[in-house]
């Protein structure tokens, strides 16, 4: 989403990408670019007086990242990631461009190099002279999101089972964080522990485990960048996990999870009594799809925090669904069935993701 809300960038894997202008009468795109042979990640500039000015994207192939004017897409800057590995300093010829977020304080775009644990901070306000920070962290960087007050991005280093805290504001590496075996937070999830105050959450595709990292070293210092918490989901192979400010609920899906009853299910606590231990949510029985493997991905939460949306994704040949979930009583509330519903996985709300609410 654009800092307005106004155009909505959507890539895919193929590396093009579909510019939707939602305010038109009836959103549609109004410009396309194919900036590369695959891909996985486009973001929009955010900084005060840059809304919606500047777009970029970051492509497997070839290995590098392309900014561009945020209302047309025309390309105004393409820059190779090819260079040297954290630590080993070895020459890395194809490192892919994975998760890029835009900071809230500087016109700077946060770009992760995956295989050589490298951050770029890309300043977007001369782009005829471009100046590009590197951040070393970890290999090899994949998806994050911001913790509360969206200055620190909580970046996952899957292959190092390391959550790297990157400062956007001062532009530095804040801490290395050792997690579970492969994290995959997507976003992750923002909440108040009741007895370490604010966290953020992640899941692993590698073991049971959800890691609760302190995110306030103003107010709780002892507990900033550490696990203070780890809780035991249904088991490995989470790939999101979600709540809301107005949510006492946290979900995690398991979605590549090798046991149908644990894919096929989502697990949930009350963030206010974590000891109770989780909830299970049958979400793929609740769809009435009968065939497929029906695996349930990606909560996601309206704008008033009081619904949670999952997709029971199946083959592109089976029936998928999306289920809604009423957030306050953990019910079943609609089911939607469609033959457009194809594959589905990723959904957004677009006033949470244009003001990264999660």
């Amino acid at each position: 989403m654009s800092a307005s809300g106004r155009y909505m960038f959507v890539i895919g894997r193929d590396a093009k990408i579909n510019l939707i202008d939602l305010w038109m009468e009836k959103p549609d795109t109004v410009a396309e670019i194919k900036v590369g042979m695959e891909a996985r990640s486009v973001e929009s500039s955010k900084a005060k007086g840059y809304e919606d000015k500047y777009a970029i994207a970051g492509t497997y192939w070839p290995p590098q990242f392309v900014i561009m004017e945020g209302d047309t897409l025309k390309p105004r800057k393409i820059v190779a990631t090819r260079g040297m590995t954290v630590g080993t300093q070895d020459y890395h010829p194809e490192p892919r461009v994975a998760a890029i977020v835009s900071s809230h304080f500087n016109p700077e775009f946060f770009v992760n190099v995956k295989e050589t644990g490298m951050v770029y901070s890309v300043d977007y306000r001369d782009l005829k002279n471009l100046k590009i920070k590197m951040i070393e962290a970890a290999p090899f960087l994949h998806d994050g999101g911001f913790e509360s007050t969206h200055r620190y991005f909580m970046d996952a280093a899957n292959a190092s089972n390391k959550i790297a805290v990157i400062d956007t504001k001062e532009g530095k590496l804040e801490k290395l964080v050792e997690v579970g075996k492969t994290p995959h937070p997507g976003r992750g999830a923002n909440f108040i522990d009741p007895k370490f105050g604010p966290v953020w959450a992640t899941g692993h595709l590698g073991d049971d485990t959800i890691a609760l990292i302190g995110t306030d070293p103003k107010k709780h210092p002892d507990n900033a960048w550490k696990v203070v918490r780890t809780l035991t989901g249904l088991g490995g192979g989470s790939l999101f996990l979600k709540t809301h400010p107005k949510s006492k609920n946290l979900w995690v899906d398991t979605t590549l999870n090798p046991e149908a009853k644990i894919s096929q299910s989502v697990a949930v606590w009350d963030v206010n009594n974590l000891e109770k231990g989780y909830e299970l949510i049958p979400i793929g029985d609740w769809s009435g799809i009968k065939a497929g493997p029906k695996r349930v991905v990606q909560p996601e939460y309206n704008k008033a925090g009081d619904e949670v949306w999952f997709s029971v994704w199946n083959g592109k040949d089976q029936e998928s669904a999306i289920v809604v979930v009423d957030d306050k009583t953990r019910k079943l509330k609609a089911v939607i069935r469609d033959p457009k519903l194809v594959t589905p996985t990723g959904k957004f709300n677009v006033f949470n993701t244009q003001h990264d609410v999660y």
